[in-house]
């Protein structure tokens, strides 16, 4: 059985597919409402939740050490507690510092999300770092994941955030931008335009306070945050000259 604390968007899509081959146990500072009526999911306490074999903390950034403070007594020695954060130097931090030393600790991000993998996982990626975890469960995890069709990355959490800093923060960054700007679809238009307009859709589906957090709490982000508007001044100036 695994479970899960909290119950948003990307916690939804982890249970339903989490329960083609587990039972799921829900818990989450709102009040649950769950999807469907899937017999292998059901709501639970952060006590009994924290007690099985698998803890998928799938909370925001932002709450996510006072969560860990909650659940380190809670958790049995050998819980596996895996974080699904977008970043990983902080939340890699913070787990080996606050939960037991017994509890073992896998850190992943899941490169999808309820709109990429609404249908299917398959081609889908997925970053892991080894943290405190024995060398054979972390190969029965990744046979796992790939079996799913998922494509795992194996790295660690300073060059996750690197690549992440670029990949994910600094597109929605620019999608953000584009929103404010006010793209939208027009009738004289490009393939160039189009593609701006996808990364627009796809951003406009997230919180505003996962962006915040992806920047925010990767110590990489605001760096090539930086360096882009510098390179957009640059060609400005260029421009104008």
């Amino acid at each position: 059985m695994i479970g899960i604390i909290g119950y948003g968007r990307f916690g939804k899509l982890a249970a339903r597919y989490l329960a083609d081959d587990y039972d799921v146990l829900i818990c989450s500072r709102r009040k649950l409402i769950l999807d469907g009526d899937n017999k292998r999911i059901r709501t639970a306490d952060m006590v009994d939740v924290c007690r099985q074999k698998i803890v998928v903390p799938a909370v925001p950034i932002s709450v996510f050490r006072d969560t860990l403070k909650q659940m380190a007594p809670l958790l049995e020695p050998d819980s596996l507690v895996i974080d699904v954060c977008s970043v990983k130097v902080n939340p890699v931090k913070w787990m080996t510092e606050l939960l037991p030393q017994t509890v073992p600790i896998l850190a992943t991000h899941p490169m999808f999300g309820p709109d990429s993998a609404a249908n299917s996982l398959e081609g889908m990626k997925i970053a892991l770092c080894k943290v405190r975890i024995a060398d054979k469960l972390f190969a029965k995890i990744k046979s796992y994941l790939s079996s799913k069709g998922l494509t795992v990355i194996d790295t660690t959490p300073e060059n996750h955030d690197r690549q992440i800093a670029v990949s994910l923060a600094l597109t929605h960054f620019i999608g953000r931008s584009l929103s404010n700007f006010g793209a939208k679809e027009l009738e004289i238009d490009t393939e160039g335009y189009k593609r701006l307009l996808h990364i627009l859709g796809v951003v406009e589906h997230d919180t505003w306070q996962l962006f915040v957090d992806m920047t925010h709490y990767n110590p990489f982000a605001e760096k090539v945050r930086e360096e882009f508007l510098q390179a957009m001044q640059k060609i400005h100036t260029q421009l104008k000259a």
